[in-house]
């Protein structure tokens, strides 16, 4: 927390136009965006109602603040001994959060003077603006004794909540610090080309060609950006050619894949439950176009909003799928009509991408160690349980079931199919990655391959039923 600054800005993030929305505008977006989260609505949620204009600043910097949110609360509590009311705190905690050491877009007097502006805008902070003016240019003028007087606060040492830590060192003893280094770094872009379109040498040509550099990533199709951009600045993006997915969230398909053959012997039977928004769907039917063997992808997901996100997914990529709103535990809802639709009894390959806590992709969606509670674990572990327990039966002999979570927490992954094996003795595990931390490789290092190692933690269980 006490590494010397970098380079400021003494207005506006270096992709916010000249232009655009002042510092204070936007800090009152991200402010109110910060009490919304607090309040247990997702970043995604609360950003999608950010007006259009403000939106990629406001995210930037929400960003920043979910990041160090736990060293910014610990200050304020050294601040101000009395805990301000819900918006002022919030609008408090983002400047403080934006004044630190690892969060430095703005010089500090400016980000002060925008922040009492912030302030004045809102009837609901108004009347704080002295207040909040007067805590930060205490902290201006006190920051290394008040980082000094939290550093020994485990959360506002290491931005996670008490619970979580003390998960990880459970089932972490030795990579524990290293997962929380990964968590608190910003994520790389990584794409996944659509082998239905384009090769992947031929698709890393044409970034080259626009100016982005990029190196190949994991199996046939993966690629990592050195530097993020908007999709729209990507080749053929609009056409199909590629998609944005995490080098981890890339092993799915291959590894479900890779070898199977359908039971039917003409065409493979391949079920994705709880499959939105669809990128792993997606996979699945970019497989390698001269494959001899036809494929026929059922896509469930129990909300029919995030359904439709699936279709326009496929629909970009020019990709088919039988799309079915249904829960993927309440078999008998769904797989009778499934079956008449498909003239099929059983899958060959079934792909449960289990709803889990996220805790493999925080750095990636740095609210989900705010908004999770310890309590939540174990509920999802039941919910996973029940699934595994409904799907298994429906994969035919000789069949596949990869069992994935984007969770590092023990209780989600390897504990999860321990207990499945006892339940289900005749499954056979084949190879599979297990338990992926999530890794991080300095952007800076453009050495070939470097970045492909850049990834969100996961988990893999690969399940096979036997012939007989």
């Amino acid at each position: 927390m006490n590494q010397a600054p970098r380079k400021t800005h003494p207005s506006r993030p270096a992709n916010a136009s000249t232009q655009g929305p002042s510092l204070a505008e936007q800090l009152v977006a991200v402010a109110r965006a910060l009490q919304d989260v607090r309040q247990g609505q997702s970043a995604r949620a609360v950003l999608g109602e950010v007006d259009a204009p403000l939106r990629a600043g406001v995210q930037a910097l929400l960003m920043d603040v979910l990041r160090v949110l736990g060293t910014a609360e610990a200050v304020r509590t050294e601040l101000a001994a009395r805990k301000p009311a819900a918006a002022a705190d919030a609008l408090l905690c983002t400047a403080l959060a934006l004044l630190l050491p690892d969060t430095p877009r703005y010089d500090g007097f400016t980000l002060v003077n925008q922040a009492v502006e912030a302030a004045k805008k809102r009837s609901a902070t108004r009347a704080q603006s002295n207040f909040i003016n007067g805590c930060l240019r205490t902290f201006l003028r006190e920051r290394d004794d008040l980082l000094l007087a939290v550093a020994a606060d485990p959360v506002a040492k290491y931005n996670h909540p008490q619970w979580w830590l003390a998960r990880l060192k459970k089932d972490y003893p030795k990579d524990w610090q290293a997962i929380i280094d990964a968590n608190n770094a910003q994520a790389p872009m990584a794409l996944r080309v659509n082998l239905q379109r384009c090769s992947r040498p031929d698709y890393l040509a044409l970034l080259e060609q626009a100016g982005i550099d990029a190196v190949a990533g994991v199996g046939d199709a993966g690629i990592v950006l050195v530097k993020a951009v908007p999709v729209e600045q990507l080749p053929r993006f609009a056409d199909g050619w590629v998609s944005v997915q995490d080098s981890a969230a890339q092993m799915a398909a291959p590894l479900l894949l890779k070898g199977l053959q359908p039971h039917d012997g003409a065409t493979l039977h391949v079920l994705d439950a709880c499959a939105a928004p669809g990128g792993k769907t997606a996979h699945l039917l970019e497989s390698d176009p001269a494959a001899p063997t036809a494929m026929d992808v059922v896509a469930l997901e129990i909300d029919a909003k995030r359904a439709e996100r699936i279709g326009s997914t496929l629909q970009r990529l020019g990709l088919k799928a039988d799309v079915v709103v249904a829960s993927a535990s309440d078999v008998a809802s769904w797989l009778p009509m499934v079956q008449a639709r498909h003239r099929m009894q059983q899958f060959d390959a079934i792909l449960l991408d289990a709803p889990c806590s996220a805790s493999g992709i925080v750095r990636r969606q740095p609210d989900v160690r705010w908004l999770r509670r310890s309590s939540d674990i174990a509920q999802l572990a039941a919910i996973q349980r029940q699934l595994l327990e409904a799907l298994w039966p429906l994969v035919a002999p000789g069949g596949r079931l990869l069992y994935c979570t984007c969770s590092v927490f023990h209780e989600e992954g390897e504990e999860q199919i321990a207990r499945f094996l006892q339940a289900w003795p005749e499954a056979k595990r084949l190879a599979a990655p297990g338990h992926l931390l999530p890794q991080h490789r300095d952007a800076v290092d453009n050495s070939p391959g470097t970045l492909a190692q850049d990834h969100d933690g996961f988990y893999y269980a690969l399940l096979q039923k036997p012939l007989g």
